[in-house]
């Protein structure tokens, strides 16, 4: 099914709906907890974009416990070198519509106005969609971060040249 969605700023009430998407993207060790999660948004030079179906009628599913508007998003830090992706969620349902692309580019967009020459991100070494999807978007491995995530599993380093 196509989707067709918006990007926008986030806004204190998507909160909720945002941690609900993490905790179905990632198994519970390395979903963040409602703490870790506002902290991440609140840093001082973070930013979150939340990509929503364009018209809120037209929703993925029939559920009214939670905004089905929202079919994705993504946090990162403007740093002080360099930017930092620190996740990118988009829910099962909406993937392969570009949703997670076109929250990356607007991310960079971003951190190039910024005047930010490299952006990074971690993934697990497991994570071989994540891997993929980054590789397409022309991210390199840089290192390995041994037992990164509490469930023991190392992480890549990703990194990109944005200029």
């Amino acid at each position: 099914m196509q989707v067709e969605f918006t990007v926008r700023s986030y806004r204190p009430g998507d909160f909720l709906t945002l941690w609900k998407i993490d905790q179905s993207c990632f198994e519970p060790q390395i979903a963040y907890s409602q703490q870790e999660l506002k902290r991440y948004i609140r840093w001082p030079s973070a930013f979150s974009l939340i990509a929503e179906h364009k018209t809120t009628g037209n929703r993925l599913a029939d559920d009214t416990r939670d905004d089905l508007s929202i079919i994705g998003f993504l946090i990162a830090d403007l740093g002080t070198t360099a930017g930092h992706i620190i996740t990118i969620d988009v829910r099962a349902e909406a993937r392969g519509n570009g949703v997670g692309s076109v929250l990356l580019d607007t991310a960079e967009k971003h951190l190039r106005s910024a005047s930010r020459r490299i952006v990074r991100l971690e993934t697990a070494v497991d994570n071989l969609a994540a891997l993929n999807f980054y590789k397409k978007h022309d991210y390199s491995v840089v290192k390995t971060m041994p037992r990164y995530y509490s469930n023991g599993v190392d992480a890549l380093v990703l990194e990109k040249d944005l200029h």
